[in-house]
């Protein structure tokens, strides 16, 4: 019988912390590896266009500086996925920046194993040419596109990480990755079963996130041995039960019975969860139903203008209940008056919370609000006119008439001064598709200290 496999999940994003008492607990048992997930697309496109990351740099390296030096003790490896947020190489860059910097301060040396995952251009135009399919309802590719992309990546498997586990490496700092891929690398290459290999990093890549207290700011320790797997909190303020567990298994996910990654179809509708400790879940019947034909998922932004934004709130009754009267009196107004930008290359975005902002016409609401925050964004081509058109809507908005209006000195109250802020550029996906053309991924080594 092979030795179970035991690893911990940091937190459920590098850099939303984790407790120091999780990280020693942990580390009071035998551990094969840490891994943390670096990333995702869930903030939007702006991160992965910029080459910015969503998680400050002074929380990322807080993260990595209270662990790196227990897995270097250890002599056990550090996988990072999706390193800097969303992956690409300047994200990577920013992360091995941070890396060499604890280094330097704590005076270790560690071997790294570096993966991009960038696109060339001329990659994105072959597979344009019939190899890209719409993935979760995207819209058909504009090949015009393909040289316009800012920061275009493939989102890789397993494969490229176990690549780096062979090459006895101390940190593996991957760009963008499957989540999943981070926590089941080391067991598939130990070969244990993938289906309970992929299930168990399903629910770890989130950290204590399958635990109660709810906390993504947490840490999760997984076992996993040859029919089973079990995960349990660290924290002894938190706790696994079947029902948290099971409830996670379907995070993300439209279908209870099953989850998909590059390497298939994760059947669930086998699976049991037992309590087996005051604190820790059980997990048996997990399998991998292995993918007919490799497919790899691409993400790429391009550049759609700049934005520039103001805060109000409105308090007048007759007001409110007109908002929508303002709105296309501002809009006509704005439309006169900005002559600096053509009318088709620009927006205004009107955003009234309290109201409708997060519905919109689904939901009308029973009873009008005693106020109402409004926000209101315009993008345009250059930050300079996106600038002029919001200093064009606030000033008509302030202004406005409406029906049953007493008050001219202004319709809305300013939280700050200046009240306009410059949002800098927006991106869109333009790349959010599936390919099956292959691919190699380099991994790199390197020395750090």
């Amino acid at each position: 019988m092979k030795k179970p496999i035991r690893y911990l999940s940091l937190c459920g994003l590098l850099g939303y912390g984790y407790a120091p008492e999780s990280l020693k607990n942990a580390l009071a048992a035998e551990l094969d590896f840490v891994g943390v997930d670096g990333g995702s697309t869930d903030p939007g496109p702006y991160y992965l266009g910029s080459g910015k990351g969503f998680v400050k740099r002074l929380q990322v390296k807080r993260d990595l500086a209270l662990v790196l030096p227990e897995t270097k003790k250890r002599n056990i490896p550090l996988i990072i996925g999706s390193a800097g947020g969303s992956g690409a190489q300047a994200h990577v860059n920013s992360v091995l920046e941070i890396l060499a910097e604890i280094a330097r301060e704590q005076s270790l040396e560690f071997k790294t194993a570096v993966i991009y995952s960038d696109l060339s251009n001329d990659f994105i135009k072959k597979a344009a040419a019939g190899h890209l399919f719409s993935c979760g309802g995207s819209p058909e590719f504009d090949a015009s596109w393909a040289d316009k992309l800012a920061n275009p990546v493939a989102q890789f498997g397993t494969e490229p990480i176990i690549e780096a586990l062979q090459k006895n490496v101390d940190v593996i700092v991957a760009g963008r990755c499957c989540d999943t891929a981070v926590f089941a690398a080391y067991p598939i290459w130990k070969n244990y079963d993938p289906g309970l290999a992929l299930h168990a990093a399903k629910i770890a890549e989130c950290g204590a996130l399958c635990a109660r207290p709810v906390g993504a700011n947490d840490s999760l320790v997984v076992e996993i041995g040859e029919d089973y797997f079990t995960v349990e909190p660290p924290n002894p303020e938190r706790t696994c039960t079947p029902d948290s567990v099971a409830a996670h298994s379907l995070y993300e996910q439209p279908d209870p019975n099953c989850f998909y990654e590059p390497e298939g179809k994760i059947d669930l509708s086998q699976c049991t969860f037992e309590q087996i400790a005051e604190r820790k879940v059980k997990v048996t019947g997990s399998r991998l139903i292995a993918a007919a034909e490799a497919t790899t998922k691409l993400e790429g932004t391009r550049l759609v203008g700049y934005r520039a934004i103001t805060i109000a709130g409105m308090r007048d009754p007759s007001g409110i209940r007109h908002i929508s009267e303002i709105e296309k009196g501002v809009r006509a107004a704005v439309a006169q008056s900005a002559v600096f930008v053509k009318e088709n290359e620009y927006s205004l975005r009107f955003l009234r919370y309290g109201l409708d902002a997060v519905t919109g016409d689904n939901e009308v609401p029973d009873v009008i609000p005693r106020e109402i925050g409004l926000v209101i964004e315009a993008i345009a081509p250059s930050q300079e006119q996106a600038d002029a058109l919001i200093g064009l809507a606030r000033s008509k908005a302030l202004h406005q008439g409406f029906p049953d209006r007493k008050a001219t000195a202004g319709n809305l109250a300013f939280p700050f001064s200046p009240s306009d802020f410059s949002g800098g550029a927006v991106y869109e996906f333009a790349l959010y598709h599936l390919t099956d053309l292959p691919l190699e991924f380099e991994v790199k080594t390197m020395v750090i200290k």
